[in-house]
């Protein structure tokens, strides 16, 4: 299994972003997206993620192969820490998640309603639903933000495991996750060219 990028470009509230783009991700691969604030890392992931809709380009994987963690953490406040893993493990058809509360330092809170969680807590529950999806490719933005340095560690070394399974990982962060291997595409180049000053009014007269 391979997530392919072909020619792909992305807008943001209608804008064309980043245009252009290509690159394949096989099993065991990993991607961190580089650039400056803005330049549309969090949009290139929701278009490859299928959330939004590319302008030109293909994205070769089904949306059913890959699992996107955003800036939200994506959990239910009235649900304990286990109730939360287990709705998202039965939504995938998977049942086990004892390694994602182990990975993630979450057995000892398993009780606990989410909505009494720190925000780091939240976070590290957040991240751990990826590992009950079992799908190939994870899409992550800032995976990282509200994580201590102890916590980082934790991730790193769950999405290191993934990679040594055959998963693969497209991530956008600031952040070194001491991924040795992985590739880094920085996405300044592949900003959308703006139209001259003048040329929309021109393409009307």
């Amino acid at each position: 299994m391979e997530l392919t990028i072909e020619d792909l470009a992305c807008a943001r509230g209608g804008v064309r972003v980043l245009e252009g783009i290509g690159f394949r991700l096989g099993a065991g691969q990993a991607m961190v997206l580089r650039g400056p604030n803005g330049v549309g890392k969090t949009t290139l992931l929701r278009t490859v993620a299928g959330l939004q809709p590319a302008v030109a380009g293909r994205v070769s994987l089904p949306p059913e192969s890959l699992a996107y963690a955003g800036h939200a953490d994506g959990v239910k406040a009235t649900l304990t820490v286990a109730e939360n893993l287990q709705f998202w493990a039965r939504v995938h058809g998977l049942r086990d998640i004892g390694a994602a509360l182990m990975a993630m330092n979450l057995a000892a809170l398993a009780d606990r309603r989410a909505g009494q969680l720190s925000a780091g807590q939240r976070r590290r529950l957040g991240l751990a639903r990826l590992m009950v999806t079992g799908r190939f490719v994870w899409l992550l933005d800032e995976p990282t933000v509200s994580l201590d340095a102890g916590s980082v560690a934790l991730f790193a070394a769950m999405l290191r495991g993934h990679l040594v399974q055959g998963g693969a990982a497209l991530i956008a962060t600031h952040i070194d996750l001491g991924l040795d291997e992985a590739r880094v595409l920085d996405l300044t180049p592949f900003r959308a060219v703006s139209p001259p000053q003048g040329a929309f009014d021109e393409a009307f007269a």
